[in-house]
């Protein structure tokens, strides 16, 4: 039976996944999908997703979040913004500001707030976070695009950023396609101006193919984990980044 794998990237219309045949970059295809759920209804059933997306959540935190994003940050150089604190539970929680972070600031060490750019993903962290379970785990991993483009870049972080100012970086973009192009994804599909466009960026759907790849690695046994030994949340899921 044919194996496929998905990369998976949220987008303001929902879901943006990159679904392909284990070991077939040049068959892969774009969709868009509503909701978590709809991810695991795939029809395909993807032996691997790789989402990018906070799955395992603390009761506490202290200085730059968990210990999965701490060592995720290390290697990436320039880039390390973009992988964000991922405060308590309780904080992420919240649908509202102002009560988000009152709780992260209860429940950190040193007390922080929240940054309204993670308060705005919080939706997406419940919506997964709700159906995740150890089990789901095994096969549901958490990702993050600028470390799988680092380990697609010979564990060296990419030299230019994807956005400046939040705008996208024509420059930042085109050096993450030609990874990808390399890496056997076809320049057809790289520089597609796809159907999704009113529906997620052009970012979107990058991020969400080199998380794909990593998906082909963790079937591989190739990928990277961050930390080495992750430690679980109270509902035992591995607080883990995967790249």
């Amino acid at each position: 039976m044919t194996e496929y794998v998905a990369g998976i990237d949220g987008c303001r219309s929902g879901w943006v996944a990159v679904i392909y045949p284990l070991g077939a970059p040049e068959q892969a295809e774009v969709r868009l999908l509503a909701t978590f759920a709809d991810i695991l209804a795939l029809p395909e059933q993807p032996a691997a997703i790789a989402i990018d997306i906070p799955i395992g959540l603390p009761d506490q935190t202290g200085i730059g979040g968990r210990d999965a994003d701490i060592a995720a940050r290390r290697v990436l150089g320039a880039r390390q913004s973009s992988v964000f604190a991922v405060p308590s539970r309780a904080a992420v929680a919240c649908a509202d500001y102002g009560d988000a972070c009152a709780r992260a600031f209860e429940t950190s060490d040193p007390p922080r707030k929240v940054s309204k750019q993670a308060f705005n993903i919080f939706p997406k962290i419940r919506e997964v976070d709700a159906l995740m379970t150890p089990a789901l785990q095994d096969r549901v991993r958490e990702v993050h695009p600028e470390v799988a483009f680092w380990a697609l870049n010979g564990c060296e972080p990419i030299a230019t950023p994807k956005k400046i100012k939040s705008r996208i970086n024509p420059d930042g973009m085109a050096e993450r396609r030609r990874l990808l192009a390399k890496a056997g994804f076809t320049d057809a599909f790289l520089n597609a101006k796809h159907l999704l466009a009113k529906h997620a960026g052009a970012d979107d759907i990058l991020d969400a193919t080199v998380n794909s790849w990593t998906a082909s690695r963790l079937m591989r046994g190739d990928a990277i984990r961050f930390p080495e030994l992750p430690t679980r949340d109270a509902r035992g899921l591995r607080l883990e980044i995967w790249g």
